[in-house]
């Protein structure tokens, strides 16, 4: 037998992202191939999926936990990691998504509607991606960043256009089975109905779907029965439905009683989609009049529930008297409901870039810690979690965002002094500004190759350029004009020549001695 299950809670864990790498390019007659550590993949999702074919959330309630794949880590040769393959859940149509505080997060209603449960970390950049001019050959990669991990709560609130509401054995499951093609269970006994039954009733041209749900009794609102969670299966109803056991024999219970009952439960329940259940349209149906006795009661209430302003129908699911016009009535009430709804527009999606001048943190004083500051934001905050403490040139480029964005001169203005503690998301370090006076500008660039600084070891073409030098005799003259004077001066150019012999003698003279150091 299956079972229906509409509450879950859910712990939903994305992937987290790739390390980005670092290597350098390794290629013969290329000793500085630079950097070309690839990007890390970026981490799977977690994607709840409306489908028509799913009608309960059983199972989330055995198995609760949902874990996507992680992002994996760049390789060399410019190779960027695999991303991770996100996780889909399929949920029933009408899903409310929560969080533990209550707070909706998503209402899942169509085929095909998708809410992204938990996003994947994204992935490291690596070496080659964060070469510049001033840091040409980075000897680190970012890291890969956490995906986002929370615990939600999933309901399951049954779209329905009308919902049965009524004491224990009062009919309705008989009632929805006769007006449908559903078949719910069905007997003598209270509570017979455990969980929401839905079905799909046709009047003339006009479809709907009638909710029957477990019974109310006095004191449901304080816990009494099965309580008031299983209304949340009503919620969505445009119409309510109160059927009225017109046969009981139970002391202290009449059809009046009984709808005064149903009322003051009603108001004790507060729909968590907002409205109100006062004000969703009523229906009396007083139901097993087929019984001895029960027609005269039914006729002799009527005029009392009528003068609510209730309309009031005599049926009876055993001989099938009333129905036709019930579900008519119905339908009038569902579709006057449906024309006023407004009607759904598709959404623009809107692009706003964010400003380029948004800096996004806050310095504040840590009240725990005299003498402490707390940096918030969320860029500080995700570049601290990518930044792989155990370089000393990864945390030279930290150091060197957190100046340009400006966390320094807040710091400075904030009144931090050099070694006060500073936490930046999980991280806590003593502060030691790169600037003069904590502030204005940096200094010098962070992660230099020091092998790409200039030295004195001869290069081939410095030695190509001796040995040319070395073949132009001693005292003559280079080539050009032996007098420029003497030269009609046709093209003001040639006033740029100079006689640069001593110099090419000099030149060459440094030359053989850096050659001669070599020498053993």
């Amino acid at each position: 037998m299956s079972r229906f299950v509409d509450r879950v809670v859910l712990h939903a864990a994305a992937g987290s992202g790739g390390n980005g790498c670092a290597s350098v390019h390794r290629e013969k007659f290329r000793p500085l191939g630079g950097p070309d550590g690839g990007n890390g993949g970026n981490g799977g999702d977690i994607v709840l999926v409306v489908d028509y074919g799913v009608h309960t959330l059983l199972d989330f309630h055995f198995r609760p936990h949902a874990q996507a794949s992680n992002g994996k880590q760049g390789q060399g040769s410019n190779r960027d990691g695999a991303a991770g393959e996100s996780l889909e859940l399929k949920v029933p149509e009408g899903t409310v998504v929560l969080t533990e505080e209550g707070e909706i997060l998503a209402d899942l209603t169509g085929n095909g509607t998708r809410f992204v449960a938990a996003r994947g970390g994204r992935g490291g950049l690596g070496n080659a991606a964060l070469a510049s001019r001033a840091r040409k050959a980075p000897g680190f990669a970012l890291l890969g960043e956490p995906g986002e991990e929370s615990d939600l709560v999933l309901e399951l609130r049954s779209v329905a256009d009308a919902g049965l509401v009524g004491f224990p054995s009062a009919g309705k499951s008989s009632l929805i089975s006769v007006l449908s093609s559903a078949r719910p269970k069905i007997a003598d006994y209270p509570f017979t109905t455990l969980v929401p039954n839905l079905g799909v009733v046709t009047a003339g041209e006009s479809t709907y779907t009638v909710a029957d749900v477990p019974g109310l009794i006095p004191g449901a609102s304080q816990g009494k029965g099965l309580g008031l969670d299983f209304l949340r299966h009503i919620e969505r109803c445009s119409v309510l439905v109160h059927v009225i056991d017109c046969a009981t024999y139970e002391p202290g219970r009449d059809p009046v009683s009984d709808v005064d009952v149903l009322e003051q439960e009603l108001a004790q329940y507060t729909p968590a989609l907002g409205g109100s259940l006062a004000d969703r349209p009523r229906i009396v149906v007083l139901n097993k009049i087929d019984v001895p006795d029960a027609r005269e009661l039914a006729e002799m209430v009527r005029p009392d529930l009528e003068k609510r302003g209730l309309p009031v129908f005599a049926v009876s699911t055993a001989s099938h008297e009333g129905l036709r016009e019930l579900s008519y009535a119905l339908a009038k009430i569902i579709e006057e409901d449906r024309a006023t709804r407004p009607a759904m527009e598709a959404s623009r999606i809107v692009l706003r870039p964010q400003a380029v001048d948004d800096t996004g943190f806050t310095v504040a004083e840590d009240p725990d810690e005299e003498g402490a500051f707390i940096v918030r934001g969320e860029r500080p905050e995700r570049w601290v979690r990518q930044t792989a403490f155990e370089n000393d040139e990864a945390v030279g480029y930290l150091a060197d965002r957190l100046a340009r964005l400006g966390v320094e001169q807040a710091l400075a203005e904030a009144g931090a002094q050099p070694g006060s503690p500073v936490t930046i998301g999980t991280m806590t370090f003593d502060w030691e500004p790169s600037t003069p006076a904590g502030i204005d500008m940096v200094m010098h660039g962070r992660g230099a190759d020091p092998r790409l600084a200039r030295n004195n070891r001869v290069g081939a073409s410095e030695r190509k350029a001796a040995k040319i030098a070395r073949r132009i005799p001693t005292g003559d003259t280079p080539p050009g004009p032996a007098d420029p004077a003497a030269v009609e001066d046709d093209d003001p150019a040639d006033d740029t020549y100079v006689d640069d012999t001593h110099a090419d003698e000099t030149y060459v003279d440094e030359i053989d001695q850096r050659e001669a150091e070599k020498q053993p």
